[in-house]
């Protein structure tokens, strides 16, 4: 299975799982992120993996990284309710052109507070825009919220929020993906995982330095459709260089 593939299936697991068993997982509890290494064998990573994210952004190396280039278009997009976030669903031909290939853009979803720190900020929104390459490499986008003014880009989606768990739906506006980024793309990067079960590695994450604003009308929304935190700790970098 793709690894894009397993993070939906890791992220919908609650949506779809039955009784309550070795892969049922939360952000609190016995099946909080201190446990998710023990919930299944195919969670070790969750655990034992040594390149784990999100991460704190504190201690960075300056070097010449090359621009982000994203060929993004307004298109058609579902929204879903896995009852671990809120995700949309991107149609095809979306990409973030990295390393000398093409990353195709499959989904945006989003945590509260954020998962990434930056100099131990936590900041009360953070969007993970998913790409995957054609052999399932995955690189993510980590976009932070302020608050402040209410985000034009997010308003279509926040319009359709899905109050409970349950099948994906058509939005009613196409979505371009380029509105939902900052203007300033200057990214720190590193290497590190899904922040959600399996916690599989070699992801590249690319959290941009720029946050954009959100209000506390729209937090709130998502807050209390997630009805708690969704963002798993920090975790430690072992040895690992971020590069800005």
């Amino acid at each position: 299975m793709k690894r894009w593939m397993l993070l939906t299936a890791g992220l919908i697991l609650s949506a779809n799982a039955g009784a309550a068993g070795p892969a049922q997982w939360a952000y609190e509890g016995a099946g909080g992120p201190a446990h998710w290494g023990a919930l299944s064998p195919e969670f070790t990573a969750c655990s034992q993996g040594r390149n784990q994210s999100p991460v704190d952004i504190s201690s960075t190396v300056k070097a010449q990284l090359p621009p982000l280039h994203m060929r993004y278009a307004a298109g058609p997009a579902t929204i879903i309710n896995n009852g671990h976030t809120i995700q949309i669903d991107f149609a095809p031909g979306g990409a973030l052109n990295l390393d000398g290939r093409d990353f195709e853009l499959k989904q945006v979803h989003f945590h509260a507070p954020s998962e990434n720190t930056i100099d131990g900020r936590l900041f009360p929104l953070e969007a993970h825009f998913v790409h995957a390459d054609a052999k399932g490499a995955l690189a993510v986008i980590g976009v932070m919220y302020e608050t402040g003014a209410a985000n034009e880009a997010l308003a279509p989606a926040w319009a359709q929020l899905p109050a409970q768990p349950g099948p994906a739906q058509p939005l009613a506006q196409p979505v371009d993906a380029t509105r939902m980024l900052p203007a300033a793309l200057d990214y720190y990067r590193f290497s590190g995982s899904l922040t959600t079960p399996p916690c599989s590695e070699g992801v590249r994450w690319l959290v941009l330095q720029k946050p954009l604003t959100a209000s506390s009308e729209q937090i709130a929304a998502f807050e209390g459709i997630m009805g708690g935190p969704t963002n798993r700790p920090v975790q430690p970098l072992n040895g690992r260089l971020i590069v800005e």
